[in-house]
């Protein structure tokens, strides 16, 4: 097989075990990689007791997977994957980094992690081959402190092992900070300074199995692929289209922060109440004024560079360093929590990185407390003596911190906002559910729909990623701006921004497979998609989602729009409904949103079709 090492690794964490897996070649090309060989093994393995498995028990697997275009479109990502601790469901969440990289050169097309560890460990990958190692010692560190640790440390057993090779670079790793330790539901894995994999929750899955990180480097080459000539010109094509794409090289991924807002009125302001303003100090000049930034950081061998470094320079945040900050980042604990100043938000990112949580998830639940509180509903009591008012940086950090060490208010917001919106209207017996802006226990991204500049009516709610803005249901379903694009891209692994033009093309020249549009978007990306939508609605162990009430938008989205240009607008619950039929119709889904027998037994898909009868899902048969 070419563009693939031809092995995964599998690590047992309880009996410290370790073993090489293989696949078909006809799995492989079913699957690709990445996301959709994520949704094949879970449920192999794990499929016929899927409502049986707690997310965050030993049960569970921990799934890093690269794919066959990892390392040959340029720039590189991978994959992580499981039992969502959010969802309940099958995430394909990416991260880019070098990790892919190495792995595959030191002969590896994933991970496969079982089981748990009897104390806090990581893994270590070299050429020499894989151990566990005693990760005490930095655990309960935060991510900047973990990742010097990891670095250092690496390229010290690398010297003393290998003394005759010279100096090594350092190796690379994906980590957790406390919030993945304490099993955060809204946990993130880290890779580098400040790169993360949230949607999901899979850092919590990594803290469930006393694994703190995850270090490799590997020496070899990349696989070979089927035709080197042919690929290196599309390689270079790639190369050539990106470098003219100078908006991302010059202002990054968090550039646009004010024209969402502002153009779009999309952006999430206190917890959604508002989706535009005109605060200027949000304007890329001025952020570029007041933080300093180091622009053209990319990943390996990536030509659009749209990461950047930014640190706050004055006032009581200086020194505060993060990435970018990206868009989704400024919006989510900026902008949502009422937080409009450069510094202030470059530390709140900066304090999510070395946390472990993801931004858009904890951002969610800390825009949620907001709103609470302005409405009286929880009290500075209710707080742990925290009164976050829309503004306060330090309340919103200290709710932060408290959230990542499950210590007081933050064992039970830890849970993220559909739990922790349950538990409040429970314990003050108020329906505070309507102010909960999530997808099947999932916060979106910081995108909403309600003026219809970008995400529709059935992009949240009818993705089977809940809430990933990057994966979101559209019409017409056989075309590159729908989920089913999304997973191509999560599956090979790369990254959709460096996405080739041809991209079947590329792949005919790294694996020799010859795949055609018709077949990916018939074919594979519905299997894929449906093992997917029916791991979503087996759910459990504690939460179940009923597609007839669930594939919804939230309340307030039916609500309008208060100010800016699109004033007034808002999603038409009938016309929803009307399109989700639709979409239910085009992707092979029955009438109530489960794929039907039919469509399964087409796929090859018998088995899932079983699954979800013993479920008593297909309500009218």
């Amino acid at each position: 097989m070419r563009g693939y090492a031809g092995k995964f690794l599998e690590v047992d964490l309880s009996n410290e075990n370790f073993k090489d897996v293989t696949f078909a070649e006809q799995i492989l090309k079913q699957y690709i990689g990445g996301r959709g060989l994520a949704a094949k093994i879970l449920w192999d393995r794990l499929g016929d007791r899927w409502e049986t498995i707690d997310p965050l028990g030993p049960e569970n697997l921990l799934l890093i997977l690269t794919g066959p275009l990892t390392g040959f479109v340029p720039g590189a990502r991978i994959c992580i994957s499981g039992k969502s601790p959010q969802c309940n469901g099958i995430v394909g969440s990416t991260i880019s980094c070098e990790f892919p990289v190495e792995l595959k050169c030191v002969g590896y097309d994933g991970l496969i992690i079982t089981g748990k560890a009897t104390k806090p460990s990581y893994i270590f990958i070299t050429d020499s081959g894989a151990e566990i190692k005693d990760a005490s010692r930095f655990w309960g560190k935060r991510g900047e402190e973990t990742l010097k640790i990891l670095i250092k440390e690496g390229r010290e057993e690398l010297e003393t092992k290998n003394p005759k090779y010279g100096e090594w670079k350092e190796p690379s790793a994906l980590y957790i900070g406390p919030g993945g330790e304490n099993k955060s539901r809204m946990a993130h894995v880290s890779a580098k300074r400040s790169h993360a994999a949230g949607f999901g929750g899979y850092g919590s899955v990594m803290g469930s199995k006393n694994l703190k990180a995850i270090s490799v480097k590997g020496i070899g080459p990349l696989p070979d692929v089927a035709d080197m000539e042919k690929m290196d010109k599309l390689r270079n094509e790639v190369l050539e289209s990106n470098f003219i794409m100078s908006t991302f090289r010059w202002w990054g991924m968090g550039g646009d922060v004010y024209d969402v807002g502002n153009l779009g009125s999309r952006e999430p302001i206190r917890n959604w109440q508002e989706e535009w303003h005109d605060i200027r100090s949000l304007g890329i000049n001025r952020i570029e004024e007041r933080l300093y930034v180091k622009r053209y950081w990319g990943d390996f061998g990536c030509p659009t560079t749209c990461m950047r470094i930014s640190m706050s320079k004055t006032g009581p945040f200086k020194g505060a360093i993060t990435s970018g900050p990206l868009y989704e980042m400024q919006a989510c604990v900026g902008v949502n929590l009422g937080i409009f100043t450069p510094e202030e938000i470059c530390y709140m990112v900066a304090l999510m990185d070395g946390l472990g949580l993801c931004g858009i998830q904890t951002g969610n639940i800390l825009g949620f407390v907001g709103e609470l509180y302005e409405r009286g509903i929880l009290t500075k009591t209710d707080l742990d003596g925290i009164e976050p008012t829309w503004g306060n940086v330090k309340a919103f950090a200290d709710l932060a911190q408290k959230i990542a060490a499950r210590e007081g208010i933050g064992d039970l917001l830890a849970e993220g906002t559909y739990r922790a919106a349950l538990k409040i209207k429970e314990k003050k017996g108020v329906d505070v559910t309507q102010y909960a802006i999530t997808y099947k226990g999932t916060a979106p991204g910081a995108h909403g729909p309600r003026s219809g500049t970008w995400m529709k009516d059935i992009s949240y709610p009818c993705s089977v990623q809940p809430g990933d803005h990057c994966s979101s249901a559209a019409f017409p379903v056989n075309t590159e701006t729908t989920e089913f694009n999304t997973m191509l891209a999560d599956s090979g692994v790369f990254c959709l921004v460096n996405t080739p033009e041809n991209v079947f093309e590329f792949i005919k020249a790294v694996t020799g497979w010859k795949i055609t549009p018709a077949e990916w978007f018939g074919t594979m990306a519905r299997r894929i998609l449906h093992l997917q939508r029916a791991a979503l609605f087996i759910g459990g162990p504690d939460v179940r989602w009923d597609p007839t009430v669930d594939d919804d938008n939230p309340p307030r989205f039916y609500d309008s729009l208060p100010s800016g240009p699109y004033a007034g607008s808002k999603l038409d619950k009938k016309a929803f409904q009307e399109s989700k039929r639709q979409y239910y119709e085009a992707v092979g889904w029955d009438e109530n949103g489960i794929p039907s027998v039919e469509e399964l037994k087409h796929l090859g898909l018998e088995k899932v079709a079983k699954k979800i009868e013993q479920m008593g899902l297909y309500k009218n048969l």
